[in-house]
């Protein structure tokens, strides 16, 4: 896939591929926030929110990695001063005549607020469309996630509407909202929009 693996950084904020490596610090965050982020989490049994063995990271990463090999995916650690804060997935990617993908993202509960995930989106999305070649970017969020939404919402994302018991979210099918950009609406980048927008608030 052109563009991969790529390591992108905007003031404090970075995006970096994730490895093997950062197994034990993945999982003591994970730990630290299993509260937070469990009402938002695919029920997955590779990404636990409860303390164990790497096994699980170790397998989540292979996954991702062969997943990036075949250009299906993009995952990335966030960074904050060269900090794990949290990941950034471009997966479920779609050639062809579509050349979409879905974002995925979480943070840091420590972290949270700071613009840290904003930008973080910024940067993929426009390594997405302009270097990789992608057309369109969507997320689906859980109505009830106020403070993912406002990210998406801020950055300028189409509200798409409702898709009605779209994952299984701790627990229960869950809706989500579906949030999507295309290159189109964002011809400057969407980091210039980001800045732009940052520097009136």
């Amino acid at each position: 896939m052109r563009g991969w693996p790529v390591t992108l950084s905007e003031g404090p904020v970075g995006l970096r591929p994730l490895r093997m490596r950062d197994a034990a610090v993945w999982r003591d965050v994970r730990v630290r926030n299993a509260e937070w982020l469990r009402p938002w989490e695919p029920t997955n049994p590779e990404t636990p929110l409860f303390r164990s063995g790497l096994g699980p990271y170790l397998g989540m990463v292979t996954t991702m990695k062969r997943e990036a090999r075949h250009g299906l995916a993009l995952p990335w650690v966030v960074t904050h001063e060269d900090q794990f804060v949290g990941q950034l997935t471009i997966g479920a990617i779609v050639w062809g005549s579509a050349r979409s993908a879905q974002l995925g993202y979480w943070i840091d509960k420590a972290c949270a607020g700071r613009g840290v995930i904003p930008t973080a989106v910024a940067l993929a999305v426009d390594h997405c469309f302009f270097t990789v070649g992608l057309h369109r970017v969507e997320a689906s969020i859980r109505p009830e996630n106020a403070a993912s939404r406002r990210v998406v919402e801020k950055l300028g994302f189409r509200d798409e509407g409702i898709r009605r018991r779209h994952l299984h979210i701790d627990g229960a099918w869950r809706d989500h909202i579906c949030y999507a950009l295309t290159a189109e609406d964002v011809p400057d980048g969407l980091g210039a929009l980001w800045r732009a927008r940052s520097a009136r608030h």
